[in-house]
């Protein structure tokens, strides 16, 4: 197989790199050329005392690693692919008891538990909520930026951000008036890599400490005293299995990154996916399709990796994988796969089927609240739609500087002339 050319120390995961792109014409040469290919690394710099890891780019092969765990842990080094070089292997080790980084039956257990709350009728039973939300979340966006002097606001903090930390503090009862501190944890912990945040390691984990116990403090109460809840249904269920205090604490951390970070990140990348191409905002206009929210999340792609780590020497992609290798799936590559999805690099919201894996890629990891997220998409660019319909761009993006997260921090947007 040839070697794919790819620029002088490429690293997928490199921090500056993600902070400016997502490396998706590199992506195309290693699918052509070398699907599995081996990055090599310092020792130590990710975190982990290995030399490297395998880039895993095509489609069927990421959806091959996710569906057999048997083969591919996610709690021998964790999901994540990159912490950084001052990360101990206690600490990494810790991260083991979010229900992420764990592997069946002790996954299998949790995630039965936890899936209570994203049953189709639960998620259902948010919608009127959240549909009001967000109505409000835009009105309150277009007032801020009739008050400002050159009419644009930034749609990140004022649109973005705010109707996942809404439906999470409604899916889990935490005050909506405690939600800015739930924002302001979770960035903390995964903006560690930004320098304009100014966040260290240390603070990070403090960050993660304040939410966990925040969250048992939560299950404590409802232990005490069960109310009509999803807390109570996850932590006082007599006689069906429940969790623990800190398990409850490690679940909403899980939930304050993966619902809050990730489905923010792609209603950030939607709208500028819409802006920049009017055609099919006008046509999402017209038409609001149902196909919008699954192709918004291909577009996006908001997490670009995770890893699996090999539990024994196995064969992948025509590479020889040895036990012990760590293995990153590159979600952001597999949802350009053009074996897959034609004319991938065409933002198409009417595009179906769309077997994108910007949800993961099948098994037991396959994201419990995917009916939400999608929920929330839709409901959010219904309402900008109806409310802020002649919504501009009033500036480039600015990227997250981060090792695994496709973000956006912040994006300029205008109403009006």
């Amino acid at each position: 197989m040839p070697c794919p050319r790819l620029p002088e120390g490429f690293d997928a995961t490199d921090p500056d790199l993600l902070q400016s792109r997502v490396p998706l014409p590199e992506f195309a040469r290693l699918r052509q050329t070398a699907p599995v290919w081996w990055c090599a690394q310092p020792r130590g710099i990710t975190g982990f005392d290995d030399e490297g890891y395998w880039v895993v780019t095509r489609h069927a092969d990421v959806k091959y690693v996710s569906t057999h765990f048997e083969l591919y842990s996610s709690s021998e080094n964790t999901a994540v692919i990159r912490f950084n070089e001052h990360i101990s292997r206690d600490q990494i080790e810790v991260q083991r008891l979010i229900m992420l980084n764990m592997d069946p039956p002790e996954h299998t257990r949790v995630r039965q538990i936890v899936q209570r709350g994203f049953t189709p009728r639960a998620v259902r039973g948010l919608e009127s909520a959240l549909r009001d939300r967000a109505r409000r979340i835009v009105e309150e966006a277009r007032a801020s930026a009739t008050g400002s002097a050159d009419g644009s606001f930034d749609f990140v903090t004022r649109i973005a951000v705010e109707l996942p930390l809404q439906a999470i503090a409604e899916l889990i009862g935490v005050p909506q008036e405690d939600r800015a501190r739930i924002f302001d944890w979770s960035n903390k912990m995964v903006a560690y890599d930004d320098p304009e945040y100014a966040i260290t390691e240390e603070i990070g984990a403090e960050a993660a400490m304040e939410l966990i116990g925040y969250s048992m403090n939560l299950a404590a109460a409802r232990k005490e005293c069960p109310a009509k809840d999803i807390v109570t249904q996850l932590v006082a269920a007599e006689g069906e299995g429940n969790l623990s205090s800190d398990e409850f604490g490690f679940f909403v951390l899980l939930l304050a990154v993966a619902g809050n970070e990730t489905t923010r990140n792609a209603i950030s990348h939607g709208m500028h996916a819409f802006l920049t191409h009017p055609e099919q905002w006008e046509l999402y206009k017209r038409e609001r399709p149902a196909t919008a929210a699954e192709e918004i999340v291909r577009w996006a792609t908001p997490v670009v990796s995770f890893q699996r780590t090999a539990t024994q020497d196995t064969e992948l992609g025509g590479q020889k994988i040895r036990e012990g290798d760590r293995v990153g799936l590159f979600y952001s590559s597999a949802n350009n796969d053009p074996e897959v999805f034609e004319n991938p690099g065409t933002f198409d919201i009417t595009r179906d089927p769309n077997p994108h894996l910007g949800f993961g890629g099948g098994g037991p990891h396959f994201c419990l609240g995917k009916s939400l997220a999608i929920q929330e998409i839709d409901l959010i660019f219904n309402a900008v739609a109806d409310t802020l319909p002649d919504l501009r761009l009033a500036g480039d993006p600015r990227r997250l500087r981060a090792a695994w997260l496709n973000g956006i921090k912040e994006l300029r947007v205008g109403v009006g002339g």
